[in-house]
């Protein structure tokens, strides 16, 4: 059971480093407008998401499994405690490795999943500008009853003359 956890450990941080590859391609994508580009890479990081899910599932399964054997083994028990329980000192040691590494992963991963999340919040703020501009829409200072924004249209044509 040990060397499973390390194999799924080890196909985490892989992961996790793949989705931080699919973060960086989709920032370059949203910077260059790349709207194909884009569709192509939420896709694979949709599958990404999926792999992740399952991976994370079997890693529950497998310290489900191994701490039924261990009565001092709680939900608090921290990761290297329960690591310490590994069988060799090489395990031990390529667990606590595989931990760190894993938390740097999922740490960048989150990191540039925010730049993007901002850099994208940015270009629809930009479309919705050009827009309601296009179109004579503005948003009033001010909230309406219900707390949503007050839009006004500007005439821009007389369909009459």
């Amino acid at each position: 059971m040990w060397q499973q956890l390390v194999d799924v450990l080890g196909k985490l941080c892989t992961t996790y480093d793949g989705l931080s590859k699919l973060g960086e391609r989709k920032r370059d994508a949203l910077v260059g407008i790349d709207m194909d580009g884009l569709s192509k890479i939420l896709d694979e990081e949709q599958l990404t998401a999926a792999k992740i899910q399952k991976l994370e599932k079997r890693r529950g399964e497998i310290l489900k499994e191994i701490s039924k054997n261990d009565m001092t083994v709680n939900e608090n028990t921290e990761a290297n405690d329960f690591y310490r329980k590994a069988p060799t000192l090489s395990t031990e040691k390529r667990l606590i490795e595989l931990h760190k590494r894993l938390t740097k992963s999922v740490a960048n991963a989150v990191k540039i999943r925010d730049n993007n999340r901002i850099l994208a919040q940015s270009a629809l703020d930009a479309a919705k500008f050009h827009l309601n501009r296009l179109s004579g829409a503005a948003v009033e200072p001010t909230y309406g009853k219900k707390g949503g924004d007050i839009v006004s249209h500007e005439k821009k044509f007389d369909y009459h003359a």
